[in-house]
């Protein structure tokens, strides 16, 4: 059978009495279903009560065909007529059976919802889930804090110096490149749009003040958290989900080891070491950002720079926006850890937590700082 030839479609109906053979042969394709159809639709059944379709002789069917040939046998079955067979080439008989099959699927329903409940039931989910990661991070944290302290207690065999002097490292001293370039330019971008508003008075002075004050209160140690966060944070977030990914935790967990001490502690104090540390350089490449930008902007030399820089802060100012860098990266390294541990053993997870640690922390980092800045402001500092 040459199933590259095609001859057209052939169709021949037979009817003896009350028996009724349509007889199907040739090709069946799309290109000849409009003839096919009109001759289909043209079939006297007469007064037979049994039929039989023969597809045998066909020589080409593609999906258009099977379904005219299936739309057929419906046909005579709901007009009254016993189908004793329907037989096409085997080479054809799972296109005609998936046919058969598909044609009782019911369509897709689509649910139809109103809009304001659906709206109302997001919101919903959102808070709960929402209560219960707040829940659920505040539930960690006052746990390793309590282990934190038992380590600090009795450090002897719990407090591992090696990995935290690692961590040291990591999240500090690989950090200030990217930390003092990104705080550089944005003490220039401070004290361009300072001096640009500030000429208009002719106070162009003051842009030192301005960029003092708010590197050393505010802008300062909230970047560097940001920075932290998307850095370190994640990457803590990331080690730990792929080691659980990995059932690395699981095995050290089968040996015997606390994995608060052996992974968490040594990065949250890592972190709280380091994160001053980099507030303090983040701070000074700000303002030498600042005093460039103010030689060639507005004229003031470093020694000018320097003088009214001392006459407007004080070391209130600074230790302002020092304290706010444990407490910061406290919360970017539980956060982190804490998404890590929640991983679950696929990669997609690893990524999805990874998002949601940096969201987190930068989130509560802007709340804590907004809350710092109410503080300071009741007690006057």
């Amino acid at each position: 059978m040459d199933n590259s030839a095609d001859t057209g479609p052939l169709l021949q109906l037979e009817l003896e009495g009350r028996f009724l053979r349509l007889t199907a042969g040739g090709s069946w394709t799309v290109s000849h279903a409009g003839a096919i159809d009109a001759q289909l639709r043209a079939i006297d059944m007469g007064h037979a009560s049994r039929a039989e379709i023969d597809g045998r002789s066909l020589t080409l069917l593609d999906s258009t065909g099977a379904w005219l040939l299936v739309r057929t046998k419906l046909a005579l079955q709901g007009a009254g007529l016993e189908i004793d067979s329907f037989r096409v080439p085997d080479v054809y008989a799972s296109l005609v059976s998936v046919i058969e099959t598909e044609h009782n699927v019911r369509p897709t329903e689509v649910e139809r919802r109103d809009t304001l409940r659906a709206f109302l039931e997001r919101v919903g989910l959102a808070t709960h889930s929402v209560l219960i990661q707040g829940v659920g991070i505040l539930g960690y944290v006052g746990r390793v804090t309590i282990e934190g302290l038992k380590t600090l207690y009795a450090p002897r065999g719990r407090l591992r110096l090696t990995a935290i002097v690692h961590q040291v490292e990591e999240v500090g001293i690989n950090a200030l490149p990217i930390v003092g370039l990104l705080m550089f330019l944005i003490g220039v971008v401070l004290a361009y749009q300072g001096a640009d508003q500030l000429k208009k008075f002719d106070l162009e002075i003051l842009t030192v003040n301005a960029l003092g004050i708010g590197v050393l209160r505010e802008i300062g140690v909230l970047f560097t958290a940001i920075i932290i966060a998307g850095r370190s944070g994640s990457a803590f977030t990331a080690q730990i989900g792929t080691m659980k990914v990995n059932e690395e935790i699981d095995a050290m967990r089968t040996i015997g080891l606390n994995i608060d001490d052996v992974l968490i502690l040594p990065r949250v104090i890592g972190l709280v070491i380091a994160l001053p540390l980099l507030t303090f350089y983040a701070d000074i490449m700000a303002m030498v950002g600042g005093a460039v930008m103010c030689y060639f902007e507005l004229g003031i030399t470093a020694p000018v720079f320097i003088r009214q820089l001392h006459q407007a802060v004080t070391m209130d100012t600074f230790l302002v926006g020092l304290i706010k860098a444990p407490v910061f990266a406290y919360v970017i390294s539980m956060v982190g850890c804490y998404e890590g541990l929640n991983v679950e053993r696929n990669a997609a997870s690893v990524g999805r937590l990874t998002t949601r640690s940096v969201v987190e922390s930068v989130f509560l980092v802007i709340v804590l700082d907004a809350g710092f800045s109410v503080v300071f402001s009741l007690l006057g500092v």
